[in-house]
């Protein structure tokens, strides 16, 4: 636990730290909205009885920057490309929305977007494209495990031991990337059936050139169980359940 993580939870068993007041005030009086940024949702609330109406007007189009329209697009491509198995509005309304260029067009009221099963591949991605154009010839990036390798490096993989507990060695990654997610009753997935039916509860890994590919992939293998899917090769990867 790091330091600063200790000194709060300190802080809140003497009591010094109290929740906002506002925090408090939040209800069904209260209108709230977010807007996506690379999977960090950012609230605006706003409290008064015909709020809600003006709130819902002034967010139908959105402007965002380049790398959220970059996920943005990548996410429906995924979205035709699973035949809507793909859905970053989990289940609010797949149909409901576009983005032309960096405008992203919210077409009904309740339509929430969460880019969290793909937008840390993307920024894993863009990593190590930053660390090639400062002139890092070899080398890694490990976000929370999704990993990018490039160069002439090789970096050792390993998997939590759900049996045994702590860690084994599972390969070794060079010029690609590598994602895990885990799947159980509790978790939100981008991916869910037509039929309505969930992600299988396990432990879910894809290799790919590109991470943001990586990371996607999971939420759909995790669906399918089926780590021959047909998308695997469309993206040049590999899945594991586990």
């Amino acid at each position: 636990m790091h330091a600063c993580d200790r000194r709060h939870q300190a802080h809140r068993r003497r009591g010094r730290v109290r929740t906002p007041p506002w925090r408090t005030r939040v209800s069904a009086h209260w209108t709230r909205r977010a807007r996506p940024l690379l999977g960090t949702l950012v609230e605006v609330g706003a409290r008064g009885g015909d709020v809600e109406i003006a709130i819902s007007a002034g967010f139908d189009v959105i402007s965002v920057d380049a790398h959220t329209a970059a996920v943005l697009a990548a996410a429906q491509e995924l979205h035709d490309a699973s035949d809507g198995a793909f859905d970053v509005t989990l289940g609010s309304g797949p149909g409901h929305w576009r983005c032309d260029g960096t405008r992203l067009h919210k077409l009904h009221d309740a339509v929430q977007l969460d880019l969290g099963g793909i937008a840390k591949g993307y920024a894993v991605d863009r990593a190590v494209l930053a660390m090639r154009r400062a002139g890092c010839a070899s080398g890694w990036v490990n976000a929370g495990g999704d990993v990018r390798v490039f160069g002439e490096a090789a970096l050792p993989l390993s998997l939590r031991d759900e049996h045994a507990g702590g860690v084994r060695p599972f390969a070794t990654l060079a010029d690609g990337a590598f994602a895990t997610s885990h799947f159980d009753r509790r978790t939100r997935s981008q991916a869910v059936g037509i039929d309505g039916s969930q992600p299988v509860r396990a432990h879910v890994s894809v290799a790919a050139p590109e991470c943001l590919w990586a990371d996607a992939l999971t939420k759909l293998i995790a669906l399918s169980g089926d780590t021959a899917d047909p998308l695997l090769a469309r993206y040049n990867a590999q899945a594991w359940l586990h």
